[in-house]
């Protein structure tokens, strides 16, 4: 039955630490809340910045199973010295590089327990997000999708959960977790496009908000759907 089933929770965050050391802290108590309720983690893989942070410090309480990455081949680099996780990844003058190194050893298909948790090597960023979708929405009560700060690509990730929802291709909790106000503008946005007309104000409430790490297991659990999501038929999504 799902009510026996462990929650699961997607986090989306940055690659990068940021400069504000607040946020490695959050990333750092939101695992300890995940270990504290028995919450599965899975994210985009990477063993860097906010990613690597949440990922390490809930393998560190839960084991390895706790946390399942999902991460495109892309995102991979292969150290021909074995290097440890991490060297050369993340954002150089060059720009990113890397969200996990691995060592030339590793089988391709996969990568091996460790303490990032068990990692699967997609193709692409459809497969992965897809992926760690799907993984949501078969857990139990309370799973759903958090963001912590980032860039774009937490930005798109977390829109796009939010709009899935509104679709009504799923029904699950969408929380910005707003670090010293990191999201005020994307909730300001929010605010102005239920006053302009382009988003309903039942529609308004699908991202919710929670300004400290300890307040996103009780928005996932008390999370209500919005009564204008659309009622379609999206098959086996």
């Amino acid at each position: 039955m799902i009510q026996n089933k462990q929650p699961v929770v997607c986090v989306f965050c940055g690659s990068t630490p940021g400069k504000d050391p607040v946020h490695l802290e959050a990333a750092r108590v939101l695992a300890r809340e995940f270990h504290k309720h028995n919450i599965q983690l899975v994210y985009g893989g990477g063993t860097t910045g906010l990613m690597g942070e949440v990922a390490r410090t809930l393998v560190s309480l839960s084991g390895p199973q706790a946390v399942q990455g999902v991460i495109p081949r892309a995102l991979i680099k292969v150290s021909k010295k074995n290097g440890h996780d991490g060297d050369g990844a993340g954002v150089s003058g060059g720009g990113k590089t890397a969200e996990r190194v691995i060592s030339d050893s590793v089988d391709e298909n996969g990568i091996p327990e460790s303490e990032y948790g068990v990692t699967t090597i997609v193709e692409d960023m459809h497969t992965r997000k897809r992926l760690m979708a799907t993984k949501v929405l078969e857990g139990g009560p309370g799973s759903g999708f958090v963001s912590l700060a980032g860039g774009f690509g937490t930005i798109e990730e977390v829109m796009e959960m939010t709009t899935w929802n509104q679709l009504g291709i799923h029904r699950v909790g969408v929380v910005l977790l707003n670090i010293n106000g990191y999201w005020d503008g994307l909730l300001a946005w929010v605010r102005n496009a239920v006053k302009e007309g382009f988003i309903s104000p039942e529609n308004g409430s699908i991202l919710a908000e929670a300004s400290d790490p300890t307040q996103v297991w009780p928005r996932l659990l008390e999370y209500q759907v919005s009564s204008d999501r659309m009622k379609l038929n999206w098959g086996q999504e």
